[in-house]
């Protein structure tokens, strides 16, 4: 029989009579992943999702990396199915683990029995299997507790199933459970792990993000298209709006007094995001902000930005400190992308003293010069929308 992926549920389990509608969104994932490997079977039985290829020319590897950034899996492995008798588990354990054994110096089954209908409980499975294997490979020894090598087995409705150790999925929810939100989407560090987090929730997103030629490159541009492209391996195809924001930028330094000019610029991206979110069908925005990071990310300096939108505001990264941001920027792939030496418009026009512990009417009358609205407009009809796909291309 064919080499087919287990992807093991996670807190979906939990859900209640929503159940069915999470298992169904993460079918159509996975299904709509794999399209691109080859014809695929996906089905699910017994708090696991089912990938079976239908015909010899899928891209088995392809597929396998793949499945580790569907959201709503816990943990995947590779298996070999086979009939429900010893001689064929124990056969198909032979041919499908025999190479990783030989490379072992002790090993232990491990049983699981969903078919109780099966003849034998767990613990008698993983001695018969394990004492025929240790008859055949003279060369290992048992160990229960610190295994080099554990074989697993499970007695399911359809087959018998062995394969090795599983792997750690993507976890989470399914994407597109959760509703959908824009991001402001920068070249740092924070804002593509914030798109992550809230991804995670099973949330699909769009993404803004605030272009200021010639005071930002184009090097700043494409390094947030690619940054986009990478977090869409996890959550799929997404719009970036790239806003053309040098005008907004040029008014704010020329009418609004040094120490209130993040804050401004600030009020100004969220207005202009909630009103692309809304075109987009968005209930929230997120944002990269981490408490007390820099000047803007004070309470009282996340208040007056905020206070200009009435959308709700997602900080995943709220309570998080750097070396923990680092850490999933790192382990999710931008990283390295995100601490290319091009800056982006959060740079531009930065004053020496910025205002920490701003009150709104300050910040208001400081404002005030501008014609908010007709700086909006302008930025929104230059706005660029960019398709990003998990494949690569734009």
């Amino acid at each position: 029989m064919n080499e087919i992926f287990l992807l093991k549920l996670g807190e979906i389990v939990l859900k209640g009579q929503n159940r069915k509608q999470f298992e169904g969104k993460l079918r159509q994932n996975v299904r709509r992943r794999m399209s691109k490997y080859g014809e695929f079977d996906v089905y699910i039985i017994q708090s696991t999702v089912y990938v079976e290829p239908k015909s010899p020319d899928c891209d088995l590897e392809g597929a396998w990396e793949a499945c580790h950034y569907i959201f709503g899996a816990v943990s995947l492995c590779r298996c070999r199915p086979c009939e429900k008798k010893l001689e064929a588990i124990f056969d198909a354990v032979q041919a499908y683990l025999g190479s990783s054994l030989d490379c072992a110096a002790s090993f232990k089954v491990e049983s699981k029995r969903s078919d109780k209908t099966f003849p034998l409980n767990s613990i008698q499975i993983s001695q018969e299997i394990g004492g025929r294997l240790a008859e055949a490979h003279p060369q290992l020894k048992v160990d229960v507790h610190h295994p080099d090598y554990t074989v697993y087995v499970e007695i399911r409705d359809l087959a018998a199933y062995v394969h090795g150790p599983a792997e750690p999925g993507a976890g989470g929810l399914p994407t597109g459970v959760g509703g959908r939100a824009a991001v402001l989407l920068s070249g740092g560090i924070d804002s593509p792990v914030a798109a992550y987090m809230i991804a995670k929730r099973g949330v699909e997103i769009e993404c803004v993000h605030f272009f200021s030629y010639p005071y930002t490159s184009e090097q700043a541009r494409e390094k947030v298209l690619e940054l986009a492209r990478l977090l869409t391996r996890f959550c799929g195809r997404m719009t970036v709006n790239v806003v053309g924001f040098t005008e907004i930028q040029e008014a704010i330094r020329d009418h609004c007094p040094e120490g209130y000019f993040t804050l401004i610029m600030r009020r100004f991206m969220m207005r202009i995001a909630q009103r692309i979110a809304r075109s987009h069908g968005c209930l929230s925005l997120v944002t990269g902000e981490n408490l007390g990071q820099v000047a803007s990310q004070t309470m009282e300096a996340m208040a007056v930005t905020g206070a200009v939108v009435d959308l709700p505001i997602f900080t995943p990264l709220i309570g998080m400190d750097k070396e923990e941001i680092v850490t999933i920027a790192r382990r999710i792939g931008t990283l390295d992308t995100s601490i290319l030496p091009y800056e982006d418009c959060c740079t531009v026009f930065t004053p020496k003293h910025p205002k920490t512990k701003p009150h709104l009417p300050e910040v208001e009358q400081a404002e005030a010069k501008l014609d908010v609205e007709a700086l909006i407009a302008r930025a929104l009809e230059q706005t660029e929308k960019v398709m990003v796909r998990y494949d690569g291309g734009c």
